[in-house]
């Protein structure tokens, strides 16, 4: 053999194991980088919550050993004297490896921006902010992997972006018009992130639906009625609705008729009011601006009519339910203890002889 060393396609033996001992360098330097950088975040963290350095440190830490091994490859591949066809290919798949490897980077990068948006949404007051943060970095990702996708189609075709694109516009037209409700919705939801109706945790009311809101999310919204079953209301149908925010409500008012008996004299009228006032007078959750009213407001065909009316502060339902439950039995015992009678529905036959 002339040449002391052997040639393998073309190349030098020796040349062979240069391009695997460089791939194999830039796996371990990976490995140790990743681990370097896993100890450091380690460090970087509290007892209590995780540091924005933290969470750098660990994007950075899960594409670094495909990173390497791309910034290998693309070395090792200078040491080999390839044919024109094998070195296009293998420069492709390079190209591949590369895109692949710094999609990876920045899809591990949004974790910094999902990090921050958690952050700033523990700082405001609205819930509706806590369900946007995770949708973001959701979106973002999604748009990370299809750039990502064209990039790699763009290198193995070897075409020019437009082209593709143009390609694509047949098909993307049949799949826009496939979507259309999801578009609907995904702008749906930006209105309601944008205008705050509601938050996580209000209790609303929309077609009948009374319950807490459980999540907003891109596509609709997901409300836990009263009586346990789990409502889904698309985003487009949810912004073009009118809904009742209980949530909101600064008070919780109750209207009551109070109906005695027609032959209750004058001045049993007046006392029953002057009853229904006493208790009324400073109640629990009484606003000042909001007095409790009390009237004798109507004749009805079966009785006397009192209308009672006071205002509950703040809006708990169920403290608001114990104290009307309190008003109801005082007004029971004194009723009774002054001898006023509570009228039912009744008639009265004449009959002519």
């Amino acid at each position: 053999m002339e040449s002391k060393y052997i040639a393998v396609f073309e190349n030098e033996f020796s040349s062979w194991v240069l391009f695997f001992v460089i791939i194999l360098i830039s796996l371990v330097a990976g490995k140790l980088a990743r681990i370097f950088l896993s100890k450091l975040s380690k460090k970087a963290n509290t007892a209590d919550k995780k540091q924005l350095f933290s969470v750098i440190l660990d994007s950075l830490a899960n594409p670094i050993m495909l990173i390497a091994f791309a910034v290998g490859l693309r070395i090792a591949l200078l040491l080999l004297d390839l044919s024109p066809k094998l070195l296009t290919f293998l420069t492709t798949m390079t190209g591949v490896f590369n895109s692949i490897a710094i999609g990876y980077l920045i899809y591990s990068m949004v974790d910094v921006v999902d990090h921050y948006l958690t952050k700033w949404t523990e700082r405001t007051k609205s819930k509706v902010d806590d369900a946007l943060a995770p949708l973001v970095g959701k979106a973002v990702r999604i748009t990370v992997l299809a750039l990502v996708v064209l990039n790699v189609v763009v290198r193995v075709s070897g075409q020019d972006i437009t082209t593709i694109i143009a390609s694509l516009g047949v098909g993307g037209l049949a799949i826009a018009l496939a979507g259309q409700d999801t578009i609907k919705n995904f702008f749906g939801s930006i209105v309601i992130f944008g205008d705050k109706p509601f938050e996580i945790g209000d209790r609303i009311v929309v077609d009948g639906h009374d319950g807490p809101v459980e999540t907003v999310g891109f596509r609709s919204t997901k409300i836990r009625t009263l009586d346990g079953h789990l409502v889904t209301v698309p985003n487009a149908e949810m912004v073009n609705k009118t809904v009742r925010n209980i949530g909101k409500r600064p008070y919780i008012k109750r209207v009551a008729n109070i109906s005695i008996t027609y032959d209750t004299p004058p001045d049993k009228v007046s006392r029953a009011l002057e009853i229904i006032k006493d208790i009324l007078d400073n109640h629990e959750g009484m606003d000042h601006d909001y007095p409790p009213r009390v009237y004798f407001n109507d004749f009805l065909d079966s009785a006397l009519n009192i209308m009672m009316i006071y205002w509950y502060h703040p809006p708990e339902y169920w403290d608001y339910m114990a104290f009307s439950e309190r008003v109801n039995m005082q007004i029971l015992n004194r009723f009774n203890d002054e001898g006023i009678e509570f009228a039912f529905p009744t008639q009265t036959l004449y009959i002519q002889k």
